[in-house]
């Protein structure tokens, strides 16, 4: 395969890397590259795919892993997840139908752990994210 079309499906996956930032598609960019560097070396098809294949896997198990922990080092939690244990306002009451809450970054679909109703207004901490919804309890205000 030419190596120009080796560096172009590295250029795509290294944009889906951009979008989705967890690492995988960017192993396998890395792994395109060895495929683009053994075909300009002079190797066959073959030996252009085996240096992909070896590369990308070598990547996912023995980089990745280790890239993760150092960003997840700090014990900060990011995106949704960092939520949890902030206290927020109601906006919207939580009966049968989820209510909103009002949390710093946004407004969130809110329902509690116990299905129990609250009333519009009140102050709930986070206790967890399920998905696109915040699961909250009353905050008790002293």
């Amino acid at each position: 395969m030419s190596i120009g079309w080796w560096l172009a499906i590295a250029l795509v996956l290294v944009i889906i890397e951009v979008l989705t930032v967890d690492l995988v598609f960017l192993m396998l960019a890395i792994g395109t590259l060895a495929a683009a560097l053994a075909g300009y070396l002079g190797g066959g098809f073959a030996v252009q795919v085996a240096a992909l294949a070896v590369v990308s896997t070598a990547l996912l198990f023995l980089v990745r892993p280790a890239i993760k922990r150092h960003l997840t080092a700090g014990g900060v939690e990011t995106n949704a997840l960092g939520l949890v244990g902030e206290t927020g306002t109601l906006t919207r009451p939580i009966g049968q139908a989820p209510g909103l809450v009002r949390l710093p970054g946004g407004e969130w679909t809110a329902r509690t752990p116990d299905d129990a109703p609250l009333a519009q207004g009140t102050t709930v901490r986070v206790v967890a994210i399920d998905g696109a919804t915040a699961l909250v309890v009353h905050e008790p205000t002293d």
